[in-house]
Parts: structure tokens; sequence; C-alpha cells
């Protein structure tokens, strides 16, 4: 076994659910506690987290449901995704002062088989990174745009969503990959500036007039061949009238309705499907890890020239970890909301 000279935590602070929310999440439905560490057994490694994500799936997962996901256990801890430092290990594979990604969030530290980890590089960017842009944020907007949009260059793609981790990525790589014209919602001004900023061809604030209207301003006759979803209702009503024959949505969250206590309509529209021949595809990133090294390797050089720029907001503190779930399902977030502990 190797650890660092310091002396080992016995414990952590964790964040724990300690209420189901009904509809939007309060702050009386999470809890900061703290509980004991295992031992280290062989093949594992302790690991100090220096970030935690939180990310509207989680959502989903706090109501007792079955799912894509199991739903997350009442007074345990949460989990997620997190980079952190290797403090003690015992496996070959991992060994002390590595940067690792893994998936138990929401605690200052986590004990796991290093099977369960992979190597943040971060010769190529800072370890947040690896949670959003280079981690499974951009894996989303990569693999939701090239295989499951299947876009092509040369097409108008919208998204929706478009200031948050995923949606910013999406139109950047659409960008770089040859879209003729690329279109994104936001939820303010500000976010709507900051679109343009990263070359965004056209931005439009979703609160401002009704999205259906200022997205057929924004595609023109030309219309939209790819829709990337992240917000579902209004939203997805209004792609379906400006897409083209043969368009594609590549459906990846609905982040409007994840708060819903009432069953949502579909989109009063939905027979334009028929006629025009569209395909409407859901899928969850999970699907898609054996495009990852393809995809870092991609974006990487992307993210290393320029061409490809991403926002974190960042929140200080592991108690303030609810706080920036609930901000974050309120839109509060410009690209990736982190945690820093």
């Amino acid at each position: 076994m190797s650890a660092n000279t310091t002396t080992l935590p016995r414990t952590t602070r964790e964040i724990q659910l300690a209420s189901r929310p009904h509809g939007r999440p309060v702050p009386e439905n999470f809890r900061l506690a703290e509980s004991e560490l295992p031992e280290l057994q062989d093949g594992q490694v302790l690991v100090r987290n220096q970030f935690i994500s939180v990310d509207p799936y989680m959502r989903g997962r706090m109501n007792d449901v079955k799912s894509y996901s199991a739903p997350f256990a009442l007074d345990a801890a949460l989990d997620g995704g997190a980079v952190g430092e290797v403090i003690a290990s015992r496996s070959e594979e991992r060994k002390v002062g590595d940067v690792v990604v893994h998936s138990l969030g929401w605690r200052e530290y986590a004990v796991l088989d290093a099977a369960a980890t992979s190597l943040a590089r971060t010769d190529l960017a800072p370890a947040s990174a690896f949670l959003g842009a280079l981690g499974m944020t951009g894996l989303t907007a990569y693999a939701g745009l090239l295989k499951v949009a299947e876009f092509k260059p040369g097409e108008v793609v919208f998204v929706s969503g478009a200031a948050g981790a995923v949606g910013s990525l999406v139109g950047q790589i659409a960008k770089a990959m040859g879209a003729s014209r690329v279109i994104g919602s936001a939820g303010s001004p500000e976010k709507v500036a900051r679109l343009l900023e990263l070359g965004f061809d056209a931005a439009f604030n979703y609160n401002d007039d009704p999205v259906a209207g200022q997205l057929a301003a924004a595609a023109g006759e030309r219309g939209i061949d790819v829709y990337f979803d992240n917000v579902g209702g209004e939203h997805l009503e209004a792609a379906l009238s400006a897409l083209t024959v043969g368009g594609r949505v590549a459906m990846c969250g609905a982040i409007a309705q994840y708060n819903s206590t009432e069953p949502t309509p579909a989109p009063r529209n939905l027979m334009q499907a028929i006629g025009k021949q569209l395909t409407l595809k859901g899928f969850l990133v999970g699907g898609y890890w054996q495009h990852m090294d393809e995809f870092v390797r991609t974006v990487s050089a992307w993210v290393a020239d320029g061409t490809v720029r991403y926002d974190e907001t960042v929140v200080d503190g592991l108690e303030n970890a609810p706080q920036a779930f609930m901000d974050l399902l309120d839109g509060a977030n410009t690209g990736k909301m982190l945690v820093r502990i």
C-alpha cells in the first residue's frame, strides 16, 4: 500500500438525500452528514475529491421510480461525477498523486476500486475540465451531435439550453465540423451574448417571445437540419416546425419538465414527424463510451488551439452543493456547474 505522508482521514463529510423532492427541490431534501470511510482493500484507492459535478439528470434519480439509473437511496450519500487526487492506493494501476475521475461525488473523500476510476489527462487541461468539456459532458455533446443526430458538414443546427455545459459544446463542435449555421437558445441576455462570443451564428432569449417565432426568424427559409434537445416542451414543438425533410432530433434532456408534478403533454405538432420523415432519437451517454478516446483526442486538440472554449460556474464548499444543484435547475449556471471541495 502506498500513501502520502499525512495522516489519512477516517471519516468523510457527505451530502445525503434526506427526503424525496416533490416538484422543485428544497434545502430540506438534503443533509450534510459525516460517515466513516471503509478500510482500503486490495485493488482500491482513497481519493480526495477536488471538484464534484451537479447535473440535471440527478433530479430524476431523486424520485423513487424505475428508470435507466437506480434512484438515490434515502439517508445515504448521493453520487455523481467527481475528480480528485489519489492519496492512498492498494492498486498496481493507480499511484498516490494520480488525478482521477470517478462517480462517487457529493463527498470529500471516496474509497473505490481503482478499476472504477479513469486518469484525468491534466497535461491536456485542468482537472475540472474532465467533469465538463473533456468528460461525460463533452462526450454527451460529441456523441449526441455526431453519432445520434448524424450531423453532416453544411447542415444547420439548433441547440436549446445552449449556454449550458452540453449545449455550448454542441454548438462549437458543430461549427468546428463545418456547420453552415448554428443557432442557440438561452434564458438571459448575458447568455445570449456569450453564445455569440463562442461562435454561434444566431442566438435568442426564450423568455423574450414564443420560441417558435424566434427560431423561425433565426433559421429563415432554409430551416434546420438537426435539433439537439436539452429542454423539451415548447422548444421541441418549435423545432419540429423548423426542421427540414429528413431532419434529426437528438433528445438529450428535457430540463423544462424535470420538476413537473403532472404529466407533460407531447408536442402538439408531432404529426409533422411523419410528413417530414423526421428521426427523433433519445440517448444516454452511457451507450457511447466506446467513442471516448476518439472524443478526447479530437476535442482536446480544439480546446488547446482555442477552437472550442468552455465555461465553468464554480461554487465553493461541499455544504453548498445542494444549493448549486437547485440553482442549476433554475438556469443560474453558464457552462458546467461545479462544486469545489
